[in-house]
């Protein structure tokens, strides 16, 4: 069930929330939106309606109106998310502190609201929490690379490297001595799943940069996952059935930088029918 609600005292009859829904499932042309018979299959649960309802007349889902943020509030302008997205670095080097939960419930809250392929919202993130968790991940991911070592192939030799460094020396080249992991998966049978997984985690990364805290895109790490040991996937609670889009290390960064890189130039094809 939906829970399409109008509140009749608020309601102008419009129109807008019927003509913003994706699926034209709302009728709006007789008065007081209703939606249409047989048509509740076909909502996506956008919530379109909702935050399009200039007076706050509609609810649906059980989702009050005056519990959204609303769109007056706050933002960044053009030019501070110009400087937030050109100042943004990948941070190798990291303070030991943990991050509190209530920051980092906040982070994880943001990737909540990144756009999935036809709304589907079926990204899982899995993070760990305080840096107990992440040293025992750490343990795992190179316990399996050791078990593995003498089996790698020419491409995948320098992980077996990477293993002697940490058990040696101590010298973490996959997770940096970060405090924090976290990683976006999605069914493998959603088309979308990956790109989703990503945009999810780029939403994560501003935010987080925007609270002092620093993030690397780990390709390495989502190697070992993919080719050398995905039993790590299930023991992290991961289903089997998913597939990981992308996973960041993330905390306080103990370097600061002064200012931006200078591009290179963007790739740009203009397209000109």
């Amino acid at each position: 069930m939906l829970d399409f609600k109008i509140d009749k005292a608020l309601c102008t009859q419009c129109g807008i929330c019927s003509k913003e829904c994706p699926t034209l499932i709302i009728n709006g042309k007789k008065g007081i939106p209703e939606i249409k018979e047989g048509k509740e299959k076909n909502c996506i649960k956008c919530q379109h309606c909702l935050a399009v309802c200039p007076t706050g007349a509609l609810s649906i889902f059980g989702k009050k109106p005056d519990e959204s943020v609303p769109v007056d509030g706050e933002v960044p302008s053009s030019i501070e998310m110009g400087n937030l997205i050109k100042t943004r670095r990948s941070i190798r080097k990291f303070k030991k502190e943990e991050i509190s939960k209530d920051l980092l419930d906040k982070l994880v809250e943001t990737a909540a609201y990144a756009p999935t392929g036809h709304n589907k919202n079926q990204v899982l993130i899995s993070v760990t929490e305080t840096t107990e968790q992440l040293s025992k991940v750490r343990q795992l991911v190179y316990d399996a690379i050791r078990k593995e070592k003498e089996n790698l192939s020419p491409a995948l030799a320098m992980y077996g490297n990477f293993q002697t460094l940490w058990e040696e020396k101590e010298i973490d080249v996959l997770f940096r001595n970060a405090p924090n992991l976290i990683i976006a998966s999605a069914a493998e049978a959603n088309p979308n799943g990956v790109a989703d997984c990503i945009i999810s985690l780029s939403y994560f990364e501003l935010m987080a940069n925007t609270m002092g805290i620093g993030t690397l895109w780990n390709g390495f790490l989502k190697a070992v996952f993919e080719h050398i040991a995905p039993e790590l996937k299930t023991a992290l609670g991961i289903p089997e059935d998913h597939k990981i889009g992308y996973m960041m290390v993330f905390g306080k960064p103990a370097v600061k930088f002064a200012r931006s890189i200078q591009s290179e130039g963007l790739h740009l094809n203009t397209i000109n029918l």
